[in-house]
């Protein structure tokens, strides 16, 4: 151990301990604070590496009409290509929460016309004034 710290000071590196339950402990001569900062790095560099998820927000009233329909539907499925989930919505204004089965018909059926690019996560759930489904991207087949 002693002649292990003598050429760890002669090359002016660290000794460092890799494995201390092993007969005999295995030791290392490296530059500590370079081990540090590449370890450092690497963490960093994966998690730039991670996918990030990306939520895009569709807005629908109770009372949608066709055409406004398609043309959020359109916008659905681009999100969706892209790989972004997509979380749709119908916001409830005053007494049209009386037609809240109203507004889960137009998610079902915001989720059915979406069925080739992606799948609904959960069922239209009533949160306030809100019913909300999630719709997550088709895997990416390779």
């Amino acid at each position: 151990m002693s002649k292990a710290m003598e050429m760890a000071d002669e090359l002016g590196l660290d000794l460092v301990e890799i494995s201390p339950n092993a007969d005999p402990p295995v030791c290392k001569i490296i530059d500590y604070q370079k081990y540090l900062y590449q370890q450092k790095k690497k963490v960093k560099e994966m998690k730039s590496n991670a996918s990030k998820v990306v939520i895009k927000e569709i807005r629908f009233g109770p009372n949608t009409d066709e055409h406004d329909f398609q043309f959020k539907l359109k916008h659905a499925q681009s999100f969706l290509q892209e790989g972004a989930k997509v979380k749709a919505y119908v916001f409830f204004k005053g007494r049209s929460i009386l037609f809240s089965e109203q507004g889960e018909k137009l998610l079902l059926r915001f989720a059915v016309e979406l069925e080739d690019y992606g799948k609904a996560e959960q069922m239209p759930k009533l949160e306030g004034k809100r019913m909300i489904m999630m719709i997550a991207p088709n895997s990416k087949k390779k």
